[in-house]
């Protein structure tokens, strides 16, 4: 919170939604042995393959957010429980490209009905998930996601008396 502000600041809230909603998930997805960072992978995957795509590990990466490492470490132990496949792209062999396996796609499909109860849950206080008030909050969070953040320079002003 800032000095200025006679309340939480909006970064705050939003820190704390997100909190609450990974900790919701997670909790939700033990059950079907997935973290929730493992569920935003095969949730993603299975997405871009009903799309027709067979994406490599980058192209998730950018699509979830995630870095391109972390989905590396995940899909090793996706691919270790036997949900996801990884193989060579054969147009560029230095790309790995992923695929949800019969059983990653069962447990995938289960694990996004789970997820859209919570979901609706969390949205009741808007009316639910289709209700205007969520769609507009939708709109909103997709105009501060899709906003480039310049990076910060700090000046002199801004580090003095202040030690690296």
């Amino acid at each position: 919170m800032s000095k200025g502000s006679p309340g939480p600041t909006p970064g705050f809230l939003v820190w704390r939604l997100a909190n609450k909603w990974r900790v919701a998930v997670d909790r939700a997805m033990a059950p079907l042995g997935l973290t929730h960072a493992q569920y935003s992978l095969v949730a993603s995957l299975h997405g871009m393959q009903r799309a027709g795509e067979r994406p490599s590990q980058r192209r998730l990466a950018d699509h979830t957010g995630l870095e391109a490492l972390y989905v590396s470490k995940l899909a090793r132990a996706l691919e270790s429980a036997g949900l996801i496949e990884r193989t060579r792209d054969p147009r560029d062999p230095r790309a790995v490209q992923l695929a949800l396996t019969e059983q990653g796609q069962a447990v995938t499909r289960q694990a996004i009905t789970v997820v859209q109860e919570l979901l609706q849950q969390l949205l009741e206080p808007l009316g639910g998930l289709d209700a205007p008030r969520t769609r507009a909050f939708t709109d909103e969070l997709t105009t501060l996601l899709d906003t480039p953040l310049a990076p910060s320079v700090l000046t002199d002003e801004s580090t003095q008396g202040t030690t690296p």
